[in-house]
């Protein structure tokens, strides 16, 4: 099948209806009532921690998107539901693209109650391109989504620059950021990306899932979120970047991996994004430097 004959926009309403379903169903929750359960994936407690929310809003988005999957031989990646498949070669190998889901990224934020989650799905090609993404907010209910070579857009409006202002690099990072054996080393360098920007210095932001951290980079003229490479199982999954690396690209933002090449999102060995790293910028300056320098 060729791309051509995707119909991206009817599978991008699509995708869009599922997350909004998904994002109601997460902020209808009593999240006081809910147990905390944890799976092995990743280093992080972050990453580990699952809740029967995750699961049910997967299985909200996963019904929405079944139709699709039948009739045009599209795979689904869950992040829920990929721990517990062993195949040998995964589904998204073997079909020429997949949707990538992640129902509740940001669980822990969710569960201490602040507002650094959502719901992120993505329409990705065998050679791990990202044809469309869709990220929703359930807090501010705000839906952002992308086609490739279509532009970006927030709540239906194009997304054309940034609504903050701020006199420093804004660097967005998890809470694991700060416990890497580099940090003092990639503090520095931003610090001089800052000053060689014009900028006051660096304000560090912490507090908010993968996708939420992608998409906020889009809210200032100088900001960056950043994964760095490391040896263990970890630093992000697929499903935590497929729809933000296409949504930041077509909104004019930078997405690569620490090297400067694309984000390789469908690779046989792993799910997991520890071994290039991720680096996404507001503007093409930012990233250069550092890309250079990291």
């Amino acid at each position: 099948m060729n791309q051509s004959d995707l119909p991206l926009q009817q599978l991008c309403d699509v995708a869009m209806q599922a997350a909004r379903q998904a994002g109601e169903f997460i902020q209808s929750t009593d999240r006081s009532t809910l147990q905390r359960q944890y799976k092995d994936a990743g280093s992080s407690a972050a990453s580990q921690l699952v809740t029967e929310v995750d699961v049910r809003s997967e299985a909200i988005i996963r019904q929405c998107l079944q139709a699709s999957c039948e009739q045009w031989e599209i795979a689904f990646v869950g992040e829920e539901s990929s721990q517990s498949v062993s195949d040998a070669i995964p589904e998204r190998l073997q079909k020429p693209y997949y949707w990538c889901v992640d129902p509740l990224d940001g669980t822990l934020p969710f569960m201490e109650g602040s507002s650094g989650y959502a719901v992120s799905i993505a329409l990705v090609d065998q050679s791990g391109v990202p044809l469309m993404g869709v990220v929703y907010d359930p807090v501010n209910a705000t839906l952002m989504h992308a086609i490739k070579g279509q532009g970006a857009y927030r709540d239906q409006i194009l997304i054309s620059g940034a609504v903050s202002v701020s006199s420093a690099l804004i660097v967005f990072a998890d809470t694991s950021f700060k416990a890497h054996e580099h940090y003092a080393d990639v503090l520095d360098t931003l610090n001089r990306c800052a000053q060689g920007s014009g900028l006051g210095g660096v304000e560090l932001v912490y507090g908010s899932g993968a996708v939420k951290n992608a998409c906020q980079v889009l809210d200032y003229p100088a900001a960056c979120y950043l994964k760095l490479p490391k040896p263990e199982d970890g630093g992000g999954s697929i499903w935590d970047f497929a729809a933000t690396a296409c949504i930041v690209s077509e909104a004019g933002g930078w997405v690569s991996n620490i090297h400067g090449q694309p984000l390789d999102l469908n690779r046989q060995e792993s799910n997991f994004m520890n071994h290039q790293g991720v680096v996404y910028a507001s503007n093409e300056r930012i990233a250069r430097y550092l890309i250079d320098a990291l």
